[in-house]
């Protein structure tokens, strides 16, 4: 039924709704996991948690909520984004990656060599706030940043679904 009250919604807006490999209307429901690490991490926003490492914060995260990871950077099931929903919980793991993008007229570029994140919330198919610490813009303590998958200039970033 939701399904198609949206569909109707987008029709009427003069909206069509995309094409995708699966039904993207499911991925509005969270996964409870999920769902209790979005609760933890938010009561952590301008903390530092353990000693401020981006890894730290998915850590503790998924500790507390007794999920099951590899103490490494393999943080559940894989996911691939283009084939499946991604949903506010899922951990994203950046490897040797540089973001190129503009603000006004200003070229700007980012580099994440090694980096952990918390999606927190997803505002497009692509397009993710997350919530992570140990970056330039709030230090070891934890903070929220916009990520457009568009901006990607190059690397690996790998996401993962929290599991028990």
């Amino acid at each position: 039924m939701m399904h198609f009250v949206l569909s109707i919604l987008f029709l009427s807006l003069g909206f069509t709704t995309p094409s995708y490999p699966f039904n993207y209307m499911d991925c509005y429901s969270i996964p409870a996991l999920n769902q209790k690490i979005i609760s933890y991490v938010t009561t952590t926003i301008g903390k530092k948690i353990g000693h401020g490492e981006c890894w730290e914060l998915a850590a503790m995260a998924l500790n507390l909520n007794q999920a099951s990871w590899d103490h490494k950077y393999k943080y559940g099931k894989e996911i691939i984004p283009a084939k499946e929903c991604v949903y506010p919980g899922d951990i994203i793991q950046f490897e040797g990656v540089m973001l190129r993008f503009h603000k006004g007229s200003r070229e700007y570029k980012e580099t994440m060599e090694h980096h952990t994140a918390i999606i927190y919330e997803v505002k497009a198919k692509d397009v993710f706030v997350l919530i992570h610490q140990n970056t330039a813009f709030s230090g070891r303590k934890v903070g929220l940043s916009e990520l457009d998958l568009k901006t990607v200039a190059r690397g690996k970033i790998r996401m993962y679904r929290p599991v028990k």
